[in-house]
């Protein structure tokens, strides 16, 4: 059997350095047109004439798709709405309404990429433009109550333990702070994109996404046709962080103009565009209210937050789940708010609501240290809890104090001085020491495993869940080597094809969980049906032999604990299904430490984050090669969305100004200094058997704050807003 100690190697490495990983643009099947979309260039109103003929004049035009009347096209829904696939309710090409700039107005379809965007740009729009509103503070937009829009919901209700607010007037220590986030946007390094092709009356979508199930019945919803006549395949996806994570608007349209050409079409969207039409982390104000008593013991906390969603839907958040969790505080009080903008709908974006949280908390934590001279490690060890606060439950697993004594060790803290620009590098930059911490929900999906060993001794498992660079294919081979004491790289694994599996959305962290936790009940039932022991290295093709048949399959279901049969009924017809945070008897949750080391020259603000330290409770580590992957990628993006990364609203017309990689900046090789990492790596069996629990959200949720609490002692100057700019640092 293989040394468990002994990491394995990524098993897609190889394929990937190569080039022969194939994504969905490298998809071509014979007679493949190309199509572009044409956006709208208004921020609202309404389009009322539409000129095509210099479009369709171009060599090599086939079609210049505008209205969707003939083909009775519907709105794919929006999943928060309970029942829905797309990632907006929006289904363009229905009306003449435009909600926002960027919505696609007409589509062309050409024999050549180039054909296609030259028509695209011909295509003339006159519009009658209605005022845009794009921005919290905007005349027009319009704020309403989160818990009032989706009355009987939990986890869209405020949150409120104890009496919070007589609480915080008691407190002898006291910081009220109100903090701004901006806008962000995911920038993959692959695109969206699709092709689709019909083989009479099968659709087959080639498509980079998270949740080839959504798009499959979402498709089918659209169209009005039988799931079962599509197919949609994505192997791998080239990074997501959530802008794959549901339907594409575009997708039907393909899926139209390829019925009518009898052609494959094939669409890559280009980068402005992804800024544009997709969804993206929401502006949001957030006023934290945290009071403590003169030892520095947290008594209460009260959280106000206000988030932007589009007109046409309630992109409903979660920010106090994790504020009212992180410390063992007994009054709180969680209210959220929604206002109405003309932008896309926005949508999850890696830690959606608990990276801004967390930098708001962790940033008044590290106030109440100073304020009441409190070491601030020692202060959030002695604010530790066992308990989740909300519920009175138990934590499954909870090490958050490990993380912070082992950081701490590995950082070097005791060598901090407390004072502000007391610290300074021989060169004359101030160094500036920050921690913090921080927590995501551990949850889980149901989840299918279907796994096949013949009497050569091949095994191959097909998993509901996605590949998108974390390691899922890794983690699933490394599961089944393990176990059966066979090579992860002789392993077939197949992820996020709805042909071998159904398949739920991955997202959340709860992609290793939920496929580990099938993967596990599938080899139980092979070990069961080969007719060996429970544990132990397993010689497979003599076990298959020995049944007499050439192949043995199983197939395990399974579903996070406490979950009901209506949930698989759900994965089945491709809706969200997670469980979690709260289970029967019990909260669950990732939590990590971060530590910073940050030099600010004083002569011009430039700041570098020279050194960061993290240390990870995510249960046991399935796949250690591609978690380490996973933290230092988070803590990389956590750098770049603390001091670059910030998506700049048009006030005038809509969108976004910055709407490409040239002025959307995102951090480079040079931006980024030492990266360790650890984990405490102690298994969870509460949440499944494998006892995982995600880390890919958790690495990015902390950097910030240990960044901005860093910069504060460098400094001395606090931080209300992300990203932290150079003026701010002046």
């Amino acid at each position: 059997m293989r040394d468990p100690a002994r990491p394995v190697p990524r098993v897609d490495a190889a394929d990937k350095v190569t080039g022969r990983t194939r994504y969905s643009a490298d998809h071509r099947p014979p007679g493949t047109l190309h199509a572009m979309l044409v956006p709208a260039s208004i921020g609202r109103g309404r389009v009322v004439r539409l000129e095509t003929e210099a479009a369709r004049a171009v060599p090599g035009v086939r079609l210049v798709l505008t209205r969707l009347d003939a083909e009775q096209v519907r709105s794919p829904g929006f999943p928060q709405s309970g029942y829905g696939y797309g990632f907006q309710s929006l289904q363009p090409l229905l009306d003449d309404r435009v909600a926002y700039r960027g919505q696609p107005i007409a589509l062309v379809v050409a024999d050549t990429l180039v054909a296609a965007v030259e028509a695209a740009g011909l295509v003339d729009a006159r519009y009658e433009a209605e005022p845009v509103a794009v921005t919290l503070d905007a005349e027009g937009a319009e704020t309403v109550v989160q818990a009032e829009e989706f009355p009987g919901i939990r986890r869209f209700a405020d949150i409120e333990v104890g009496d919070a607010d007589t609480a915080f007037a008691s407190s002898p220590v006291q910081v009220d702070m109100t903090f701004d986030f901006g806008p962000q946007h995911h920038a993959p390094m692959e695109l969206l994109a699709t092709v689709v092709e019909w083989h009479g009356e099968r659709l087959v979508v080639h498509e980079s996404t998270q949740n080839t199930g959504a798009v499959k019945h979402g498709l089918a919803k659209v169209l009005g046709i039988d799931p079962a006549r599509i197919e949609v395949i994505c192997p791998q996806a080239g990074g997501s962080f959530g802008q794959k994570t549901w339907l594409q608007p575009h997708v039907a349209l393909l899926a139209v103009a390829a019925a009518r050409l009898g052609r494959p079409v094939k669409f890559v969207m280009p980068r402005k565009q992804t800024f544009l039409a997709t969804s993206f982390r929401p502006a949001s104000r957030h006023r934290l209210r945290l009071g403590a008593d003169s030892s520095g013991r947290l008594l209460a906390a009260i959280h106000e937050t206000r988030s932007q969603t589009s007109r046409h839907d309630l992109f409903a958040s979660d920010y106090p789940s994790i504020t009212a969790r992180l410390y063992g505080i007994g009054d709180f009080r969680g209210t959220q708010h929604l206002t109405r903008t003309d932008v896309p709908t926005p949508g999850f974006m890696r830690a959606p609501f608990e990276h801004v949280s967390a930098f708001a908390l962790e940033s008044a934590v590290d106030e109440i240290a100073y304020a009441t001279g409190r070491d601030p490690v020692a202060l959030r060890l002695d604010n530790d809890t066992a308990t989740d606060p909300v519920t009175g439950n138990p934590f499954s697993s909870r090490h958050l104090a490990e993380c912070l004594r082992r950081g701490s060790a590995m950082f070097g803290w005791a060598a901090r001085t407390a004072e502000p620009g007391s610290m300074r590098d021989e060169d004359g930059a101030l160094v500036g020491w920050g921690v913090a911490a921080g927590a995501y929900r551990a949850s889980a999906a149901p989840g299918v495993a279907r796994l096949r060993a013949d009497a050569e001794g091949r095994i191959a498992v097909d998993v509901t869940g996605h590949e998108m660079g974390q390691g899922l294919y890794t983690a699933v081979a490394r599961t089944v080597a393990l176990d059966l004491g066979v090579p992860a790289d002789g392993i077939r694994v197949g992820l996020g094809d709805t042909r071998s599996a159904p398949q739920h959305l991955t997202a959340g962290s709860w992609g290793t969980a939920t496929a580990l936790a099938a993967v596990h009940a599938a080899l139980r039932e092979l070990r069961t049906r080969l007719g060996v022991p429970d544990d132990g290295p397993v010689d497979v093709a003599a076990a298959v032999a020995a049944t007499g048949r050439p192949e043995v399959a199983v197939e395990a279901v399974t579903r996070a604990p406490g979950q009901s049969v209506q949930a698989v009924d759900r994965l089945n017809a491709g809706l969200s299904a997670p469980a979690g945070p709260e289970y029967r008897g019990f909260s669950a949750f990732s939590f990590v430490a971060h530590f910073a080391e940050v030099r600010v020259v004083v002569e011009t603000g430039r700041v570098r984050v020279s050194r960061v330290v993290s240390v990870v409770d995510c249960g046991r580590v399935a796949s250690p090669v591609t978690a380490l992957s996973q933290i230092r990628g988070g803590v990389v993006w956590g750098i770049g969305a603390t001091l670059r990364e910030g998506s700049e609203p048009d006030a005038r017309y809509g969108g976004f100004v910055n709407a490409d990689l040239a002025d959307y900046v995102v951090p480079v090789s040079s931006d980024i200094g030492r990266i360790e990492v650890a984990f405490i790596d102690e298994p969870d069996p509460l949440l499944n058997a494998p006892g995982v629990k995600g880390a890919g959200e958790i690495a990015f949720v902390g950097v910030a704050p240990a960044i901005a609490n860093a910069l504060h002692h460098a400094t001395g100057r606090r931080h209300r807003r992300l990203p932290i700019r150079l003026e701010d640092i002046l």
